[in-house]
């Protein structure tokens, strides 16, 4: 009977890629979708059978809210780098390599063809609904075709470091190469070509009173176009934005992000959205509304991903607003999404909660916080500020289970911190 070992730099990295699992909801965020597309092929690269593409590590940091030069990105290169080498030097491995390359090279072609069908069955299509859902289509099929693509990149570079090793000549590159992919979006979105970049219309502003989006692609407009919404209107109470004027900015962002997707500008559309992070909070109910309306429900979903990596104190300020609004399902869901976050910020964001009277999203974002972190981060988080967070650290706990809150206390024992508990 013959017993295959992993190699030692495989089953390093795959100690590390189970690691980082266990910080990660299984049903939420990236790794939710390659849990239910792909479970075993998941389970085998845990298993150390196989090599997780570089694409789907680094979306598996982004759930983890772990930035991409960060310390953790950066061993996660190095333990990537080593299992991939030792992985592809096993007998047959370069044979492996380039079936798996043909397969995602008939993948990316697959994708493209897709791409182009559906924008067309949406630049025909009838109605809100149907564009709606040709529009979420879409966006999955660019993410597809800039994966494969990533993915057959990377196979050829290790096709090429495994001949350069054997000293036979670099297997020929395929697609176009790889192009550079946006960070800090929940989609993978394309990054247009030269051709298509010359030949995009004007990008609308979003009228939220926040700056300008940055790039080349903003950068100009076709002539007559404006590119500048006019500032908001406000009103006499401090220079919130009004209602009504909340109500016009959030119908002119959904038909300018209608627009967009209609010509297949779906990156334009997806910073033209983000840009209302960086105007007032308060007028995001308003956006929410507009988009529930038009039946864009998903970019609400992913604007919410992307406040969850705002300043604490603009995290904070986002969470009020949708309490106040009654949008207390979109406020608790911020708040379990921004759990990942360190310790030091989380403890800002509280304090701004609270300092601002909601106290029930900060009791919202520590339950969250204690529900899916170890016992050990709640205690570095309580050290943040004992007085205020042991007591409201181990209420929420409590909220959990009795379990929770005995292996908090433990933690908070150890971390010396048991003084602020009362015990």
């Amino acid at each position: 009977m013959t017993v295959h070992q992993l190699p030692v730099e495989v089953a390093a990295f795959a100690q590390w890629l189970t690691e980082l699992a266990g910080r990660l909801r299984p049903d939420a965020g990236w790794y939710g979708v390659f849990a239910e597309r792909d479970p075993d092929g998941l389970r085998a690269c845990f298993d150390g059978a196989e090599i997780l593409p570089w694409d789907v590590v680094e979306a598996l940091l982004q759930d983890a809210g772990e930035p991409a030069g960060g310390p953790l990105a950066t061993r996660a290169g190095a333990l990537y780098a080593a299992a991939a080498t030792a992985h592809d030097r096993r007998p047959g491995g370069a044979a492996a390599l380039a079936e798996r390359r043909d397969l995602m090279e008939q993948e990316r072609r697959y994708a493209e063809s897709r791409a182009r069908e559906l924008g067309e069955r949406l630049r025909a299509a009838a109605g809100a609904a149907e564009a709606a859902g040709l529009e979420n289509d879409l966006a999955w099929v660019r993410d597809d075709h800039t994966r494969a693509t990533a993915r057959v990149t990377e196979l050829t570079a290790r096709l090429d470091r495994l001949g350069a090793a054997a000293g036979t000549a670099p297997a020929p590159p395929p697609p176009p190469p790889a192009k550079r992919r946006p960070r800090g979006a929940r989609y993978a979105w394309l990054e247009e070509s030269a051709e298509e970049q010359t030949a995009a219309v004007a990008v609308p502003v979003l009228p939220t009173g926040g700056a300008a989006p940055r790039g080349a692609r903003f950068g100009g407009g076709e002539p007559g176009v404006a590119t500048r919404a006019p500032a908001p209107a406000s009103d006499a109470a401090g220079g919130a934005s009004a209602p009504a004027e909340a109500g016009r900015a959030a119908a002119n962002a959904v038909y300018a992000l209608q627009r967009l997707r209609a010509r297949g500008r779906s990156g334009e559309a997806h910073a033209l959205l983000c840009e209302a992070l960086t105007g007032p909070p308060d007028r995001l109910p308003a956006l929410a509304v507009e988009l529930h309306r038009a039946g864009l429900a998903a970019d609400w979903s992913t604007l919410l991903w992307e406040a969850a990596s705002l300043p604490p104190g603009r995290l904070a300020a986002v969470a009020g607003v949708l309490a106040d609004a009654g949008r207390a399902a979109d406020c608790d869901q911020l708040l379990r999404q921004g759990v990942a976050r360190p310790v030091e910020e989380l403890a800002g964001a509280c304090a701004a909660l609270r300092g601002d009277g909601h106290h029930r999203e900060a009791h919202a974002l520590l339950t969250a916080f204690v529900r899916v972190r170890t016992p050990e981060d709640a205690a570095r988080l309580a050290g943040e500020d004992p007085r205020g967070l042991v007591p409201q650290l181990l209420g929420a706990a409590r909220a959990v289970s009795v379990t929770r809150e005995r292996d908090l206390l433990h933690a908070l024992r150890v971390a010396g911190l048991s003084g602020a508990t009362g015990a």
